[in-house]
């Protein structure tokens, strides 16, 4: 992993720049795309995209990125989210109910079709027609774009995640897996 501006070539101390500048140090994720240069940062730059100039609330975001967590097996995503979305006010029934990959019919309209539309994306590579429709007419063409963005960026994230095997702390917010 590069953790430390002194893990790189003079030349590439911009790009860990950049990283820490947003996201106050290169860790998790970041520490591995360091490998390919110039990767780190356009993953990170699209990140900040989806969390920081979204119309997506707080917890809508959150609830996205641990449903991608749970249909991925990322267990280190989940760690880091789970805590972020409960502090942002996430409901325990919704998180439950995607850790467990539980009935989602009676959550709250919007929890209910945000956990239902990455399932059905991730699952089948398409969402069905009314979902979409409702979730348009209940929100806008944009919240849409930006739910499926968070969806792909945080997929890109797991998979990086997945394939080094990055592990949360023990004493996290623990995914069955």
């Amino acid at each position: 992993m590069i953790t430390q501006k002194t893990d790189l070539p003079d030349h590439r101390h911009a790009e860990f720049d950049a990283i820490v500048d947003v996201l106050h140090a290169v860790r998790g994720p970041f520490s591995l795309l360091m490998h390919s240069p110039g990767l780190a940062q356009k993953v990170m730059e699209a990140g900040a995209h989806v969390r920081l100039k979204s119309s997506l609330s707080p917890v809508e975001r959150e609830l996205i990125i641990i449903a991608v967590a749970r249909e991925k097996d990322a267990a280190y995503e989940w760690a880091s989210h789970v805590s972020t979305g409960r502090k942002a006010g996430l409901r325990e029934a919704a998180i439950e109910a995607v850790r467990n990959r539980l009935d989602v019919s009676g959550l709250e309209p919007d929890e209910r079709d945000i956990i239902t539309f990455v399932r059905q994306l991730l699952r089948t590579n398409r969402v069905e027609q009314p979902l979409f429709d409702s979730l348009l007419q209940r929100h806008s063409a944009r919240w849409l774009v930006e739910l499926a963005a968070t969806i792909g960026q945080y997929q890109y994230i797991s998979a990086i995640n997945n394939t080094f095997d990055l592990q949360p702390p023990p004493d996290a917010d623990q995914l069955p897996i």
